[in-house]
């Protein structure tokens, strides 16, 4: 199967009222010309998990500032003011996962888990509504899983296959979102043939990569 995808059939594929994840760290590393063209497409009442708001005029954050994103599931959003008036106006629902939590329910939903129990947020409202369950005498919040319809990730070198690797901190919350979601689109900077990436760089398995997207 040829993973190879244009910019515009991948476009297609995102419908409203959709899930997706989107990996990077402040646009770094992310798939920025994807969620530049879905902000182009007009999709509409999404859900969008991912590290941070981005900002106005790039990435995953045009997404935001059009209004197309419903509920935001994020640990920042400091460096989009468009996501800040969006919040206090209640026009779009934020719901505050602390950083390293949220990778974890991001994991946990790739590896099958159930959830994950941290004490991180215990006495802040990070802990309303959830529940709290005492292990050994210690009370922890159930943190439960995160997945998408789409993950959009973003990775410097792919295979023909769609084995990926991620370049230095470009990592970040790519690979964990390439196992929690239904579909997974990887845009990439640089195409290699099959064989070209030694197994111990390849931090994403193929298995787990439906398209590619050339940058």
């Amino acid at each position: 199967m040829d993973k190879i995808i244009t910019l515009r059939d991948a476009v297609e594929k995102f419908k409203d009222g959709m899930t997706i994840m989107v990996g990077g760290f402040l646009t770094r590393g992310g798939p920025n010309l994807l969620m530049d063209a879905v902000a182009e497409s007009g999709v509409k009442d999404l859900t969008l998990i991912c590290n941070d708001a981005a900002f106005l005029d790039k990435g995953l954050g045009r997404l935001i500032f059009n209004r197309q994103v419903k509920k935001l599931i994020t640990s920042y959003i400091g460096s989009n003011p468009a996501a800040i008036d969006l919040m206090n106006s209640s026009q779009m629902e934020i719901e505050f996962t602390p950083q390293g939590t949220l990778a974890e329910r991001i994991r946990a939903a790739g590896a099958g888990l159930g959830g994950v129990l941290t004490p991180t947020g215990l006495g802040t409202m990070v802990e309303n509504g959830k529940e709290v369950i005492t292990v050994d005498s210690k009370r922890f919040i159930l943190e439960k899983p995160l997945k998408a319809d789409i993950a959009c990730i973003g990775a410097s070198v792919s295979d023909r296959a769609g084995n990926l690797y991620y370049k230095g901190t470009t990592q970040n919350f790519n690979p964990i979102m390439a196992m929690s979601a239904d579909i997974v689109i990887a845009e990439v900077v640089d195409l290699v043939e099959i064989g070209s990436l030694l197994p111990e760089q390849i931090h994403t398995p193929a298995i787990l990569v439906d398209y590619i997207l050339i940058k």
